[in-house]
C-alpha cells in the first residue's frame, strides 16, 4: 500500500504501535493470569521500549525478507489481497521469535527454555492477531490519512 518512503516509515509506524501493544497486552494477561483494566495501563510501560524495536527490525530488515519469503510461493500475478496476507505471514514467522527473544532478555528471566515457552505462547496469537485485527486496521488507518490528504479540499 505505501507509495513512497514517507508512507513506508509511516505504515510501519502504525503496525508496530498497533503490533506491539497488542501483544504487550497479551503477555501481560498471560503473567498476571488474566486480562483487567490495569492490564491495558501495564502494557504502556514497555510500549516506548518495544515499539521502537519493532520498527528498526521491520523496515530495516525483515520486510524485504518476507517479501522475498512470501514469493517463494506467491507470484506477482496473483491477488494482491493475498500477497499481502502472505507477506504478513512472513513478517509474523520472523518478527514473534525475534521479538520474544528481545522480550524474553529483557523482562524475563534469560534461558532458552524462558525464550521456546515464550515464543510457543506468542505464535499463534501474533499470527491471528496480524491477520484479523492489526493488520486490517493499519490498512484501514493507512488508507483514510492518505485517502483525505490526497483528495481536494470541498469548496
Amino acid at each position: 500500500m505505501p507509495k513512497t518512503k514517507l508512507q513506508n516509515v509511516i505504515f510501519t509506524i502504525i503496525m508496530a504501535l498497533i503490533m506491539v501493544y497488542g501483544m504487550i497486552v497479551y503477555n501481560v494477561a498471560l503473567n498476571t493470569g488474566g486480562v483487567t483494566n490495569a492490564t491495558f495501563a501495564m502494557a504502556l510501560h514497555e510500549l516506548p521500549i518495544m515499539a521502537p524495536i519493532a520498527f528498526v527490525l521491520e523496515f530495516f530488515v525483515v520486510e524485504k525478507l518476507a517479501t522475498r519469503l512470501a514469493f517463494t510461493f506467491m507470484r506477482p500475478t496473483d491477488r494482491p489481497q493475498f500477497i499481502t496476507y502472505a507477506i504478513s505471514l512472513m513478517i509474523v514467522c520472523i518478527m514473534c521469535p525475534v521479538m520474544s527473544l528481545i522480550a524474553t532478555l529483557l523482562f524475563k528471566e534469560p534461558s532458552f527454555g524462558t525464550w521456546v515457552h515464550t515464543f510457543g505462547c506468542n505464535m499463534p496469537m501474533a499470527l491471528i492477531w496480524q491477520m484479523c485485527y492489526c493488520g486490517p486496521l493499519t490498512r484501514l488507518i493507512f488508507r483514510t490519512l492518505f485517502r483525505s490528504a490526497a483528495e481536494p479540499a470541498a469548496h
